[in-house]
């Protein structure tokens, strides 16, 4: 088949990336005549963005908040095309399997200086450590940061006392909960849609784009009506090994029923609102308006 049309994806190789690949291996977007190159981002939400600066994408599939942010801050290189993702997230806080000083979240109150792992600035791990700094009313620079770019450096951190905590998905962290590798803390949940669909405004993607959100809507449907066979591709393809907990969140997990809607008002100005609370964000609110309206196709 002549395949007319191409576009370079990146995602974030975690288990909610399989309606995506269920429609990649089932040749979902062949079928449309579309070729796609799949970038995986195991660094998160921040290193798609850099991706997007760069122009070495054209398309990505990350967490709302990283992606809202940048547009609050100026960032033009991509816009939000829709919602991939409608349910919220929810973040696990770890620190080491040993640190007996830190027993819960309300510890770090106690603390005179919390050193906070993210993957990157301004990803999602460092836009939810601002979430949780408001809900422990810690003020607005409670935390130091240091960027280690991916999950395996953060929880190696952790134990070697680099830093104190980090957040992270909650499934993708569990079983290191159960192997005694982590030690969870607490928990936090997004309240707004996890993820969202994002394009580069770098060049005339079309008809690309549409083709490509065509085809992962299609994924979102395989998935939706093979959950087994996702369950079991998970366990064999990405880091998890309980079928248990991967059930139990593939019934916690909504994905969109319309990947070119945006909830606009609740995930993005809502999110505007807990980014700019959370002292992560600090133009007028006429500017970030502005941008958001540019940066979130309506």
């Amino acid at each position: 088949m002549s395949l007319q049309h191409k576009v370079t994806v990146g995602y974030i190789p975690e288990h909610f990336s399989v309606p995506l690949l269920l429609a990649r291996d089932h040749e979902i977007f062949d079928n449309l005549k579309l070729s796609v190159e799949f970038i995986p981002c195991p660094e998160g939400s921040g290193r798609l963005i850099s991706l997007l600066k760069s122009k070495e994408i054209d398309i990505a599939i990350g967490l709302t908040e990283a992606f809202v942010r940048g547009l609050c801050q100026g960032d033009d290189s991509y816009q939000i095309q829709g919602e991939y993702v409608k349910s919220p997230l929810c973040w696990a806080i770890s620190t080491g399997y040993g640190r007996d000083d830190i027993e819960d979240e309300a510890d770090l109150t106690k603390c005179n200086t919390t050193k906070v792992g993210v993957s990157r600035i301004g990803s999602g791990s460092y836009v939810m450590s601002y979430v949780l700094a408001l809900k422990l009313k810690l003020g607005e620079s409670p935390f130091e940061f240091e960027v280690l770019h991916n999950f395996q450096n953060l929880r190696a951190s952790v134990n070697k006392q680099t830093t104190d905590i980090f957040l992270w998905e909650y499934f993708t962290t569990r079983k290191y909960y159960e192997n005694k590798k982590l030690k969870q803390i607490g928990e936090i949940y997004t309240p707004w849609s996890s993820w969202v669909v994002v394009s580069s405004r770098s060049r005339d993607l079309s008809p690309s784009l549409g083709l490509f959100l065509d085809g992962l809507q299609r994924g979102i449907q395989y998935y939706q009506e093979h959950q087994e066979e996702a369950v079991n591709y998970i366990l064999e393809h990405l880091d998890y090994n309980s079928k248990t907990d991967l059930q139990q969140w593939a019934k916690r997990t909504v994905f969109s029923n319309n990947v070119r809607l945006v909830d606009f008002q609740r995930n993005i100005i809502g999110t505007k609102d807990v980014l700019r609370l959370a002292g992560v964000v600090d133009n007028e609110d006429d500017v970030i308006l502005e941008r958001l309206h540019e940066g979130v196709r309506q």
